[in-house]
């Protein structure tokens, strides 16, 4: 991470996709933006670079393939390396740059269809598209975006034929269970990860406004009196479970971008966050011992 980097990845799934957010993104020190290809119903490349194409230049962008739509207003998602090797080409056009990272969008969406000596050679196969893709100056880099990555994981007797990635993007947060963290970290180790490759996103589980944000104390998690929003706390918090270098998160807002910003630097209390990881575990082991 680069000094004065917050560590904020701006999330566009639910964003207007106005100028006037990634200009505020920009006076913040935030130089990373992430979207998709089927975001705003596959237009959303198309639109960021009407939009706000001159200010394009000035961020990294992050996308992902893997959702394709089907022609009847709906979509479908495919780990079929010529269409995914098709939809990195499409955004390279749409947006007139090169991203700096492709993800592949959530594959566990096919691989949880498919039985599980299938799943590999699937994800091998789809992976080895990202490479190509990057190794023809199509994107600077690939990854793996996952919300579940369990059906990722090899057999234990067997091993993997797919590919590292370069980049690995999954949910972060208090909202993660045990059985997610240990899925996610057992992955990150498997690909020989460090941490500032590992993205955690979706940190209030896709929605701020929910009441759980307000009956638990985020702030227990960080370290001395910090004068901090509960949101803010839980934030910070997210860049812990799982260990990551940057968060993708979505708003509107400048005011509300303000915060994570200030969020992001404040310090936690790492026993706390060990005690409550060593609770998460042991909760669920007894859950499945009944």
């Amino acid at each position: 991470m680069r000094p004065g980097d917050p560590g904020i990845v701006l999330g566009l799934y639910r964003s207007r996709y106005e100028r006037s957010l990634l200009e505020d993104a920009l006076t913040l020190g935030i130089r990373r933006i992430d979207t998709s290809y089927n975001y705003l119903d596959y237009t959303a490349h198309q639109v960021l670079a009407h939009r706000s194409g001159d200010l394009l230049e000035r961020f990294s962008i992050s996308t992902k393939v893997g959702f394709f739509p089907t022609g009847t207003g709906h979509s479908e998602h495919s780990l079929n390396p010529i269409r995914l090797h098709q939809a990195v080409k499409e955004s390279v056009d749409h947006l007139g740059m090169a991203p700096t990272v492709v993800f592949l969008h959530n594959p566990e969406h096919t691989l949880s269809r498919l039985e599980p000596e299938r799943r590999d050679e699937a994800l091998a196969t789809a992976c080895t598209a990202l490479a190509t893709a990057t190794a023809e100056g199509l994107c600077d880099a690939w990854g793996i975006a996952s919300w579940n990555p369990l059906s990722l994981l090899p057999d234990h007797e067997q091993k993997t034929t797919a590919p590292a990635p370069q980049v690995f993007m999954t949910r972060a947060g208090l909202t993660v269970s045990a059985r997610g963290l240990e899925a996610i970290e057992t992955a990150a180790e498997q690909w020989d990860l460090p941490r500032e490759r590992r993205w955690g996103m979706s940190p209030f589980a896709g929605h701020s406004t929910d009441r759980m944000w307000d009956q638990i104390n985020a702030r227990t998690f960080l370290d001395g009196e910090a004068s901090c929003s509960n949101l803010a706390a839980a934030f910070r918090t997210a860049y812990e479970l799982p260990k990551v270098s940057r968060v993708a998160v979505g708003t509107n807002h400048p005011g509300h971008l303000r915060e994570l910003v200030q969020a992001a630097r404040l310090p936690v209390n790492v026993d706390t966050i060990d005690r409550y990881r060593t609770l998460l575990s042991d909760a669920a082991t007894d859950h499945r011992s009944t």
